[in-house]
């Protein structure tokens, strides 16, 4: 079995800053996970043509904006696009993304105020994944995603009344 994540929680230095979020994820819960399946690394905001490092973006009114007020969301439309390209192809029916990115955030994204304020919603990659039935958890909900992994991979058993 696939399962995309986001690059940035494997240690790839991927992040608008050009560090990971490598520490975000449980050592022990990563090491099962990859016990389990085939990761595929993925980062949209690379495959929408962003470079590394880039101004930070967040999602103000439907479009995505850096801090300097240039607006990228075609960039983040693209990178979406892309990773949806690559979870077909590798047939991936989850996803492990990181948090609150205008990208992956699965629960809350940021504000759009740049001040690290949390608010309810989708980022770009998540919502498209979500609207094509793949099931998408933030590296919060690793034990969530494990359980759920556990659950396709059993073998299905037919009960029978007689």
């Amino acid at each position: 079995m696939n399962i995309l994540i986001s690059a940035c929680l494997l240690g790839i230095n991927c992040k608008y800053n050009e560090t990971s979020n490598e520490n975000d994820m449980p050592k022990d819960k990563l090491t099962t996970l990859k016990s389990m399946v085939t990761l595929i690394p993925f980062c949209p905001e690379i495959y929408g043509g962003l470079e590394t490092p880039r101004n930070p973006c967040e999602i103000q009114n439907g479009r995505v904006i850096n801090s300097l007020g240039e607006d990228k969301t075609a960039q983040y439309i693209k990178g979406a696009n892309e990773t949806l390209k690559i979870a077909r192809m590798f047939n991936c029916n989850f996803a492990l993304l990181k948090e609150r990115s205008p990208s992956c955030g699965s629960k809350t994204i940021y504000d759009g105020t740049f001040s690290h304020t949390e608010r309810h919603g989708l980022g770009i990659t998540a919502e498209l994944l979500i609207d094509n039935n793949i099931k998408v958890f933030g590296e919060s909900e690793i034990d969530d995603l494990l359980e759920n992994i556990k659950i396709a991979k059993s073998p299905t058993q037919l009960r029978f009344s007689f």
